[in-house]
């Protein structure tokens, strides 16, 4: 498995702009995720992961909805989010860094926790200060549930999620003073028309691509640890084993030849 390129910033990527609704005292975002979709399903090809349809459908709406939050946030933030739903037993992860605009995440359906609630995590780096969780429960099968209720109990401001197109999905968050009435009456509708009916101000424009990073060095620094307290066990009687990414699922051949010689060098 050739290892994996840095975000060349010169490719193309997903273009998402952040607009201020004057007069609302909110922030709107919006976007057709086509082309990220079409990244993410050329992911999946390439390393022969198959999702069931159900957890395809959720991940789509997850990584529509990461998208739409990062694009709000600071540049020098690294963000990760762990959602998990009980019915379908099912976590959906995803992580991303606004300073390169890179987006990845994986279905994990094997060893899921049976839980009383569904939770969501979410994981947040800024620069240089230490890492931030924070968790919620939701009700419902939906990301966009888990979202709206992490933003009014860890971000102590409302915001609401809507698809307004096949592939096309919008983010409305609130501001201090913001029209209240206004914003809990907001319809499909009225969302995907946002920019006609309502003064809009251009806040900034960022590109999000679909990439991981992931290669055959960080897999080995993986594996080390386990290597060197039970290095039969690991591979056993084989020279060569698989190992997904944690972070994108994607497949990675690891020789036991290629393993003695990292943990040699480490040395």
């Amino acid at each position: 498995m050739p290892e994996s390129t840095p975000v060349n910033p010169e490719s193309s990527g997903l273009e998402v702009t952040t607009w201020f609704v004057r007069n609302r005292n909110a922030l709107f975002t919006k976007a057709d995720f086509s082309q990220l979709y079409v990244d993410y399903y050329l992911h999946l090809a390439d390393h022969a992961i198959k999702p069931a349809p159900e957890h395809d459908a959720l991940f789509k709406r997850a990584l529509a909805a990461y998208v739409l939050h990062a694009v709000s946030r600071p540049w020098n933030e690294l963000t990760a989010w762990t959602i998990n739903f009980q019915q379908p037993l099912v976590n959906l992860f995803l992580t991303g860094d606004n300073e390169d605009g890179s987006v990845t995440g994986r279905v994990f359906d094997e060893n899921v926790k049976e839980m009383p609630t569904n939770l969501f995590f979410a994981d947040v780096i800024r620069g240089r200060e230490p890492k931030r969780r924070s968790s919620v429960e939701f009700t419902g099968s939906d990301p966009f549930a888990a979202l709206e209720t992490y933003y009014r109990q860890s971000e102590q401001r409302p915001a609401r999620f809507f698809q307004t197109g096949e592939e096309e999905f919008a983010l409305v968050a609130a501001h201090p003073d913001y029209d209240e009435a206004w914003f809990e009456a907001l319809t499909t509708e009225q969302v995907a028309e946002l920019s006609v009916n309502e003064p809009l101000g251009e806040l900034e424009k960022r590109v999000y691509r679909w990439h991981c990073g992931c290669n055959q060095k960080r897999m080995l620094e993986v594996l080390a640890p386990v290597f060197r307290q039970d290095a039969e066990g690991l591979f056993g009687e084989d020279e060569k084993i698989e190992i997904r990414c944690p972070r994108c699922a994607a497949r990675h051949a690891v020789t036991k030849e290629a393993m003695e010689a990292f943990v040699a060098g480490a040395k």
